[in-house]
């Protein structure tokens, strides 16, 4: 595909990296040159330097023969006018626009063809706060992504010492929990991938990936570590865009805390979150921390737009008795680094939120995509279409697929969805050898290395014949 990427800040940079791996031909308009020259000397792309809204710089960047136009500037402005444009004057078949404001969610009417001509919008802030959410709600998990309209869930966990499966073989789950359906999709020990089979031990140290319908997490957790103890206390360290949404969404369920070191935002957060109690001060500060009891907080979120400070702020927060401790961190050699220290969980942004934007580039049917190890692995939900003959998997079993190695197959949402007057008729299936796939299903896939999505995708696609 021919793309078009208004923006080299976190998110654009991120959507290029992915993308110029799949030998799509990226474009990337910005209005800061060192930047743009950076980006330029790691990926194999044009760069064009310009006010992204101006229609000049849009046809300079070749928008008039585009595919795609994915607009993920810091103006709300600038990408909405884009789309206008690109849709005014070139045509361009899908437009993606990045919307900060929550003002545009309320008046979806101004996204339509008529008026700004988005076809998508996505909002990463809002997806990351999301994303933390579910991590609070299950302590013992390092991701929980959702699939099926969250019927069904894949979920990452830290083998420990006392897990009642450590040291077992993935089959003896079956034989602890037989009346849950669960698969193990992947073990990674240290950074090398493996695709389990019933004879594979699990060691402490592993992470486990699994797939089980939402309602059995919890269980298929305490087989593999002991049950934390529930989220109550919380402190949130930044109170930007970030920190707000998370402690608007979570102060009705947990005692909420959050540190701001402006003191005019810090007023201004204290007058809307009626629920929190918003403190003016620096997080990494120990004698605040010290102060606010931090000894006794669940979970300390750091999530400042400054990654060092992030880091640092988690390190003491760790270090003065915070039971969990999570920190955005945007520079991914930081985020690797700091996930193997003291730092429970290192949240990358632009990975978090760019599954959003991958379900719109892939090709096929795709329904959801999560980016899984910092870019490097994939978890893909595709919908199934044709017949048996027009379709590589339609109507065959399981282990009749010629999928690539590395790549499972773990799960299926089969059924329609609740419409007017009609039950919700869908259902999840852990996907067994003998399990056949039938038109319609969704199937989730569970991809070790981003360079097998486009064989995934081709064999997933129907021919000619059945259009």
């Amino acid at each position: 595909m021919k793309i078009v990427i208004l923006g080299a800040g976190q998110v654009g940079t991120s959507v290029a990296e992915s993308l110029v791996s799949e030998a799509n031909e990226i474009t990337v308009i910005d209005t800061d040159l060192v930047r743009l020259a950076r980006l330029q000397d790691r990926l194999d792309l044009r760069t064009v330097v310009g006010n992204a809204a101006l229609p000049s710089i849009l046809e300079l960047a070749g928008t008039g023969d585009a595919d795609m136009l994915i607009a993920v500037t810091q103006s709300d402005q600038t990408n909405l006018c884009a789309c206008r444009t690109a849709a005014t004057l070139y045509k361009t078949p899908t437009k993606i626009a990045r919307l900060r404001s929550t003002d545009y969610a309320r008046y979806p009417q101004l996204l339509e063809a008529k008026n700004f001509a988005v076809d998508f919008s996505i909002c990463p802030e809002q997806i990351i706060t999301d994303y933390i959410v579910k991590l609070m709600a299950f302590p013992e998990a390092l991701q929980v992504l959702e699939f099926a309209d969250g019927l069904l869930s894949l979920v990452a966990v830290r083998a420990i010492p006392g897990g009642k499966l450590v040291g077992c073989p993935v089959s003896d789950l079956r034989r602890h929990i037989p009346s849950v359906e669960v698969r193990i999709a992947a073990i990674y020990r240290g950074d090398q991938p493996t695709i389990p089979d019933g004879e594979t031990l699990i060691e402490a140290g592993d992470e486990v990936f699994f797939l089980a319908a939402t309602r059995d997490i919890r269980q298929v957790l305490s087989e593999l570590r002991r049950r934390d103890r529930p989220t109550r206390r919380i402190l949130i360290a930044g109170g930007g865009n970030i920190g707000e949404r998370l402690a608007s969404a979570t102060q009705d369920r947990y005692q909420v805390k959050l540190v701001e070191a402006d003191e005019r935002r810090a007023r201004n957060l204290g007058a809307t979150l009626k629920h929190t109690l918003v403190l003016v001060g620096d997080a990494a500060d120990e004698n605040l921390l010290s102060a606010e009891s931090i000894e006794e907080m669940d979970c300390f979120l750091a999530l400042t737009n400054d990654d060092e400070n992030n880091i640092l702020s988690a390190l003491l927060a760790k270090g003065m008795g915070a039971r969990r401790v999570l920190a955005l961190i945007n520079r991914r050699a930081y985020a690797d680094l700091m996930q193997a220290d003291r730092i429970d969980i290192a949240i990358s942004p632009a990975q978090v939120s760019i599954g959003s934007l991958l379900a719109h580039v892939r090709q096929g049917d795709v329904a959801a995509v999560h980016s899984l190890r910092r870019g490097a692995a994939e978890a893909l939900e595709l919908v199934v279409h044709g017949d048996k003959n027009t379709s590589k998997v339609v109507g065959r079993r399981v282990d009749q697929l010629d999928l690539p190695h590395g790549v499972t197959l773990g799960a299926i949402m089969r059924g329609s969805a609740p419409v007017a007057g009609v039950a919700d008729r869908r259902r999840v299936l852990i996907a067994h050898h003998d399990t056949v796939i039938e038109a319609e299903d969704h199937v989730i896939l569970f991809v070790i290395s981003k360079d097998l999505v486009r064989k995934v995708e081709r064999y997933f696609q129907v021919s000619l014949g059945f259009f």
